[in-house]
This record gives structure tokens, C-alpha cells and sequence, in this order.
């Protein structure tokens, strides 16, 4: 909060459903600006591929006065909507366990190996690193999309604080998309920290949750450090 600036915001969501988490972020920044008295402007960005959610959340943005292609349709995965775009924070409680087959077919190959997504795959430690999990869960996918568009030139960079189950910490041996995934952002000192979530807090389900929080700008006491807090 003490590094809040007199400045424009930018939230992003990639997985935004009806925008409920964009509109408690924006609240949130507020709330902390009001209290280190700052006059900050914040805006909302997100995109959806359910149609239903996506007209609601569209119309419940321009009814807070955002720009009418700040809500986008279409799915992350296949069909970026902000390519190149970076932001401030990135929120996301994105699907858990659904097969993203169809975005293979969007993209016209038949094998996860055929994508070259940059956000996907990038040249890391001198070779081609390939951060694309199983074909049964997206997750990670929406998390390295996330770490694809955290800001890299301001004060407090980016920041994302994701909700993923349990498979994200494990899931995938070694060299495997996801373990390449966990290792670059580990490596690259991002990951700030890990909160495991009381059970049945979403859907009424017993399934396990955790907050990833990663971000470009740790404090410097806590560099080289990960918090895992249950």
C-alpha cells in the first residue's frame, strides 16, 4: 500500500466470469489508495467464453464506465483478446480439471507439441521450454498467460494472485509442462507465496484450494524466500 501512486491502475482477468473479482479488486484499490491518501483511477479488463457470463459481465462494466472492448469474448487459451498488453494486477479463478481439447482446434493443430504460443513456450535456460500442461486442465495455462502480462516498468510491477486446486503444486514430472512452468517462476524468484484455503470455501466442495501470489517486485527481505501460509 505505501508504494500506491498518483497514478492509472489496470486489473486484469483473464477467466472473468459474470466480473465479480474485478469489481472487488477495483474496490480494494481504492480502499488502500483512500488510506495512504493517493488519487489513483483504475480500470478493468477481462475476457470470457461463456456467453451468458461474458453479456453480464460486459454490461455491468459499461455500467461502471469502462470501455466496451475492456470485457472481451472468447477463450484465453486459443484467442488472446489483450496480446501484447501488460497490467498491474492479474486475478484469476479459472477452470479446474475441463479439458481445453477445442482450443487445439482453434489453433488448427492436433498436438499440444505443435503450440508456439510465446506466453506457452519460450526460449529459457538457452533452449526451447514448453510450459503446456495435460490436455485435462487448464490451469496452469491461465497462470503463465498471467505471467505473460505482468508489467515489468513501474514501481510496483505486476502482481497476480490466482486460485488454483492442489494438482498445480504437483501434477506433471519433471520436464513436463507444468514442472517447467513451476520451475521458471521459481527460479525466477516470482512466487511469493502459496496460501492453502479452509476447505469448502468455494463451490461447497471439499476440495482443496491455494492462492498463488506472484509478482516481479518482492520486498527485499523477502527475495529467495517463499511463503506458504495455511
Amino acid at each position: 500500500a505505501d508504494k500506491i501512486q498518483d497514478t492509472t491502475y489496470l486489473i486484469y482477468d483473464g477467466a472473468c466470469g459474470t466480473g465479480g473479482m474485478l469489481t472487488v479488486g477495483e474496490e480494494r484499490m481504492h480502499e488502500l489508495a483512500d488510506a495512504a491518501h493517493k488519487n489513483i483511477s483504475v480500470h478493468l479488463y477481462g475476457q470470457e467464453n461463456a456467453d451468458e457470463t461474458y453479456a453480464i459481465a460486459k454490461a455491468d462494466m459499461l455500467l461502471k464506465g469502462e470501455e466496451a472492448d475492456h470485457i472481451a469474448y472468447g477463450s484465453t487459451i486459443s484467442d488472446d483478446k489483450f496480446a501484447g498488453k501488460t497490467f498491474d494486477f492479474c486475478l484469476s479463478n479459472p477452470p479446474f480439471g475441463t479439458p481445453w481439447k477445442k482450443d487445439m482446434v482453434a489453433w488448427g493443430i492436433k498436438d499440444k507439441k505443435e503450440i508456439t504460443d510465446p506466453r506457452f513456450v519460450m526460449e529459457y535456460d538457452g533452449e526451447s521450454c514448453s510450459m503446456v500442461p495435460v490436455v485435462g486442465d487448464p490451469q496452469m495455462l491461465f497462470l503463465a498467460n498471467n505471467v505473460s502480462k505482468m508489467k515489468t516498468d513501474t514501481a510496483l510491477g505486476g502482481r497476480i494472485v490466482e486460485v488454483h486446486n492442489g494438482s498445480s503444486l504437483f501434477n506433471g514430472k519433471a520436464g513436463s509442462g507444468a514442472s517447467n512452468l513451476r520451475r521458471y517462476i521459481i527460479e525466477q524468484d516470482l512466487l511469493e507465496a502459496i496460501v492453502a484455503l479452509p476447505e469448502n470455501m468455494f463451490y461447497n466442495t471439499g476440495i482443496g484450494t491455494f492462492l498463488w501470489i506472484v509478482t516481479n517486485r518482492k520486498a527485499l527481505e523477502r527475495r529467495g524466500k517463499i511463503q506458504l501460509i495455511d
